[in-house]
């Protein structure tokens, strides 16, 4: 019996170890056709939030400001969507419940225009959506981001999507499991374009629906992998708050 005992509570112990080191999000780099990403894998369940401002109301712009303001429990964040000069939001948007910015048609504003653009809901699954479609199926989001345009819709480009590209950008964007249970998050190493950016989601990490987010701005935050970028200021960012504390 004490054989037994200790053996159990060897697996116990072993078992808080694991739990204790694993990661809010997975992040990783990987090579695709030519091309390096870095990606971050974020399961439908983890504490993952859209922000822009602080507590006292003035947008944050980047992550030093929050991960300062999460006191260091920052894992992962990115910028999440394209924005007007004063770093607002110019569609959909929507944090803790609350409705800050309603959906837009997209009309003339860049990329963003180039319709259909889309929408990234976070409720107890995360799910890309063309923004019809979000329209049309109403989900009750706890956190929204509107941004375009969409790269991949059911499995099938985008229709202005077309190879051969000479328009090659710093790129970041997102796309989610059919189930909702997981989306990621990616960002190009070097200019792609959208063809290529469009071909990692679906042909590589084989996702349905995929969500442009921006570009020459694109900045990623992923200190498990040493990575914390710095440039210009951005307005919504979105981003995984680890329960344990973290260091950012």
């Amino acid at each position: 019996m004490k054989l037994r005992a200790l053996i159990w509570l060897g697996a116990m112990l072993s078992g808080l170890v694991l739990a204790g080191t694993a990661r809010a999000v997975n992040c990783e780099q990987i090579s695709f056709d030519g091309n390096s990403y870095t990606i971050c894998d974020v399961t439908a369940g983890e504490d993952l939030r859209l922000f822009l401002r602080d507590d006292s109301g003035a947008v944050m712009g980047g992550f030093a400001a929050l991960n300062s303001e999460l006191n260091g429990a920052l894992a992962f964040a990115m910028n999440a969507g394209m924005y007007d000069p004063e770093l607002n939001p110019v569609g959909l948007y929507i944090e803790d419940g609350e409705q800050l910015k309603p959906a837009s048609d997209g009309g003339g504003y860049g990329n963003f225009g180039l319709l259909p653009n889309g929408i990234l809901c976070i409720s107890d699954t995360i799910r890309v959506w063309e923004s019809a479609a979000w329209a049309e199926a109403a989900p009750d989001c706890h956190y929204a981001t509107q941004s375009g345009p969409m790269l991949v819709i059911g499995g099938k480009f985008h229709p202005e999507i077309r190879e051969g590209s000479t328009s090659r950008l710093i790129r970041n964007g997102v796309g989610s499991s059919a189930d909702g249970s997981h989306a990621v998050f990616a960002i190009a190493n070097q200019p792609v374009n959208f063809y290529d950016f469009a071909r990692l989601f679906r042909d590589h990490l084989h996702l349905p629906d995929a969500l442009f987010l921006d570009a020459n701005i694109s900045q990623i935050y992923a200190p498990s992998l040493g990575r914390r970028d710095y440039g210009p200021q951005i307005g919504p960012m979105i981003g995984v708050v680890d329960a344990t504390g973290g260091k950012g």
